[in-house]
């Protein structure tokens, strides 16, 4: 079990070349990453790709606009995006609010 609450917070700044400060709880081991972070609004991953692993993101909160291979999405509520390995993607939350979610990074 995974208790995020019990994790350290790290501050990922301008992450992937994005804009402001991610606000993450990170689990790792050889495998994967797990991560449930919150972007304020503004705040971005910078475009990036997806060489050695994969990426799932789940939204919990809020709303975003994910662009991913020349293709722009918007994901709310219950949305998930996965980017293949060979991928790329930003994510961006545009919105007035938080945006919260969590992504698995599959490094397999």
């Amino acid at each position: 079990m995974i208790k995020f609450e019990n994790l350290d917070t790290k501050i990922l700044h301008e992450f992937q070349g994005g804009n402001g400060d991610i606000v993450a709880k990170i689990y790792a081991d050889d495998l994967n990453r797990i991560v449930k972070s919150v972007y304020a609004p503004g705040v971005s991953t910078g475009y990036h790709t997806h060489d050695d692993s994969s990426e799932i993101i789940f939204i919990l909160e809020g709303s975003c606009k994910v662009i991913h291979d020349g293709v722009e999405d918007r994901l709310s509520v219950g949305d998930c995006h996965y980017c293949k390995k060979g991928q790329s993607h930003a994510v961006v939350n545009d919105g007035n609010a938080d945006l919260v979610m969590y992504a698995v990074v599959c490094m397999q």
